[in-house]
């Protein structure tokens, strides 16, 4: 998942107790079309899938199915769990840890396959499983985390791990697995555990309904357009894509502007019409909190107070307590201090950055002769193309012919994976898909053996939730003989029939940046399902994909894929040279609504149960925290408002700032690419080996540390950024706000 502390979009992926059994949080990614003649002989989730690498029978599985398939699942894991808690044996690793291990694989099968599907291709059927299936699900994690039994095998276990004569990754594991158990309430009381179940099961439920919440509002949100002067800014194939998405509304005649789940809208960059920008974002900025169908500040409200009452149950005084506890970052002191050492020099970058946006409309409305205007968050994208194109000599529809989508992907980001680490990619049509936009890849080694399969789900259509994400439908494992099968999932406007797909810079570095978390899953080389691929802390999952963007303006990987999709020739080098020369523009808008989005996660979750706002509140709230961590920069608004803000009702509550810790990361790891000879075969399989490969094994900054040979530091961020520290800020030293 990309989010732009850098630019735009992104995955969120949580890693549960028993993380085979229960599909990552935030990475919902692929729906299952219903079988077109015929049922099938019998449910193809209860078995393990017999096309290669288990690659799920996308063709044979209709919605009917799953539940079946949830239900068997449910009922196989507790009578797996109950042989354990009952096993009259002493605890072992083998007969406790590894047999949870090895469990659950029906429900797994199932859970991932319906998170998929309302994430990539929702409708009412596998939405209504969603919510049908919420609390369920909810309550059956209950009955395994809570199970005294259990629960006393994993802490015999644990107690004793040192004298088990275990191998270091064998002692992590009973270590996450005792620390998992005990972060689900295993050690409360009977009246604790009672309320932590009532707890969880409502919170599920609140969970499904705000996302539902929350696609539903993008859709009913899509601006209505009367004429076509109106459009004026925008190309053929935007003009015809709203005309095709109107008549399929049954607005002949009209257009329809299609809103993704984000503050700010790709087409404010184009729109001449500035009363039709201002529609555009007031329409996305009201969604969530407009007191219809949709609207969401009740469950906020609510999903905000049940976290803080879990956590004080558990013996943590905040949500942000109990989360940070598990992550690198550890405190709210290192989070608020990194984040607070940010926010001025963001936002002071960004006022400079408007002023000089300022200064085009009065210059503009001057030459027109007529009276100017003050620069308005609708008003940003659309004057920064023009700063742009001013200052550099380009704007983005000069690139987009040279970004074609299927180019970037292939002689792009595959290109890049190749010449760094020796990978090979071949097309696959002989497997099923979910949706016929689906591109299925073969993904080899140096050495031609079979690595992984891929996926790649691009375009984005009403049925698919907003952001960019990477899913495992198939997690690596030694243990269970398996290798990965994984997916990439972006919302690229797909164009009217015949015409190319060219992308926006945005979307390339997020294609990278997906591609990113794909190699990490990929590259996993690990014995143990819980602990593969991306199955890291929430501030360490984005490093690794924030990493791979590097290679999107990297010039010889540019040169390959960057080429005209009409004649094939290669972008000209000076326009080239200004693409790199503007990275820097635009830094102090991108990182102040990331930034502030990060702080208002905080600040939800740094609340103390007593203290959290009623419905009524919420938007009051959202307001003055914006205004106490120094965003008071009406121009730039968070990338989120609470009501939309997905990530943090998921799988990313009180962990929002992981993009930026993460970029630390990233940052420092750069330098080292950089200062070691960059592209190249030898640096590539070092990060593979040392890092990519080890999941969830180790330490994750043991693993930094590992690849890059010191501390993370704040200052090569700094630098990427164009920002300067405030000196008058006391939150604490750079250094010391980039320690985990």
């Amino acid at each position: 998942m990309r989010i732009p502390f850098v630019l735009a979009a992104t995955v969120a992926l949580a890693a549960p107790v028993l993380a085979q059994t229960v599909t990552p949080a935030a990475a919902p990614a692929s729906a299952v079309a219903s079988a077109a003649t015929g049922a099938p002989s019998a449910n193809l989730l209860l078995a393990p899938s017999p096309l290669p690498l288990q690659y799920p029978p996308f063709d044979r599985i209709p919605d009917a199915d799953i539940g079946p398939a949830l239900d068997q699942g449910m009922a196989e894991q507790l009578a797996e769990v109950a042989a354990i808690a009952d096993n009259p044996a002493a605890p072992t690793f083998d007969n406790t840890i590894v047999a949870l291990e090895r469990g659950g694989r029906t429900l797994g099968r199932a859970t991932t396959l319906l998170m998929s599907l309302t994430g990539a291709d929702a409708n009412p059927a596998r939405l209504k499983l969603q919510a049908d299936y919420a609390t369920r699900l909810a309550a059956h994690r209950d009955a395994i985390q809570l199970n005294p039994k259990l629960f006393a095998r994993i802490e015999a276990l644990y107690q004793r791990r040192a004298a088990l004569g275990l191998g270091a990754q064998e002692q992590r594991l009973i270590e996450r697995q005792y620390q998992q158990f005990l972060r689900a309430g295993a050690k409360l009381d009977e009246d604790g555990k009672a309320r932590m179940k009532a707890i969880n099961a409502e919170m599920a439920q609140l969970g499904a309904r705000f996302n539902q919440n929350v696609l539903a509002e993008v859709n009913d949100s899509a601006v209505v357009v009367d004429s076509l002067e109106e459009l004026k800014g925008l190309d053929e194939e935007q003009i015809s894509a709203a005309a095709a998405a109107a008549k399929a509304r049954g607005l002949d005649g009209k257009y329809l502007i299609a809103l993704l789940n984000t503050t700010g809208q790709p087409v404010l960059a184009q729109l001449e019409n500035r009363a039709l920008r201002q529609r555009v974002y007031e329409a996305s900025v009201a969604r969530g909190s407009r007191g219809n169908a949709f609207d969401n500040t009740a469950l906020v409200s609510r999903v905000v107070t049940l976290r803080a009452e879990r956590a004080r149950l558990l013996g943590f005084a905040t949500h942000a307590d109990f989360v940070l506890k598990d992550e690198t970052a550890k405190t709210q002191q290192a989070v608020n201090g990194m984040l607070r050492q940010l926010a001025p020099s963001a936002v002071g970058a960004a006022r400079r950055e408007g002023a000089e946006l300022q200064a085009v409309i009065d210059r503009e409305q001057a030459a027109r002769h007529q009276p100017s205007f003050k620069l308005a968050a609708w008003d940003w994208s659309f004057y920064s193309e023009k700063l742009r194109a001013e200052k550099y000599g380009f704007d983005e529809s000069q690139l987009k012919p040279y970004l074609e989508m299927r180019n970037v992907l292939e002689n792009g980001v595959f290109y890049a994976a190749g010449q760094l680490y020796g990978l090979k990619f071949k097309e696959r049509r002989d497997l099923p898909v979910y949706h016929p936009d689906v591109l299925v890849y073969d993904v080899f080694n140096a050495d031609g053996s079979q690595l992984a399969i891929f996926l790649a789900d691009l375009y984005a259509r009403p049925s698919k939730r907003g952001g960019a994400w990477m899913n495992a439908y198939v997690d690596q494992s030694g243990l269970m003989n398996q290798k990965p099968v994984v997916a990439n999932h972006l919302n690229i406007p797909k164009p009217a029939d015949g015409k190319p797909t060219l992308l926006t810079w945005d979307e390339v570095t997020t294609l990278f940046h997906e591609f990113g978390h794909a190699l990490h899953g990929m590259f996993s080389n690990v014995k143990y399902p819980s602990m593969a691929g991306t199955k890291v802390p929430r501030d360490f999952v984005e490093y690794p994909s924030q990493v791979n963007e590097m290679w999107a303006d990297w010039p010889s990987v540019l040169a390959n894929y960057a080429k005209h999709y009409k004649t094939g020739e290669p972008m000209p080098r000076a326009l080239l040279d200004k693409v790199l020369a503007a990275k820097q523009f635009n830094q102090g808008f991108a990182s102040t609504e990331y930034l502030s989005a990060a702080s208002l996660d905080q600040r939800w979750h740094q609340l103390p149960l007593d203290r959290i706002p009623a419905a009524d509140g919420v938007m009051a709230f959202e307001a003055q925290a914006l205004r106490e961590e120094g965003y008071d920069y009406d121009a730039v608004p968070p990338r989120y408002r609470t009501p939309y803000f997905s990530h943090i009702m998921g799988g990313y509550a009180a962990g929002y700032y992981a993009y930026v810790w993460s970029e630390v990361l990233d940052a420092n790891t750069v330098q080292w690419f950089k200062a070691n000879g960059g592209l190249k075969r030898e640096l590539g399989d070092t990060f593979r080996a040392k890092l990519l490969s080890q999941g969830g094994s180790q330490d994750a900054l043991t693993l930094f540390r590992g690849v890059v040979g010191h501390e993370p530091q704040i200052q090569p961020l700094l630098e990427r950024r164009g920002l300067v520290l405030e000196k008058t800020r006391t939150a604490g030293s750079p250094q010391q706000a980039a320690q985990p």
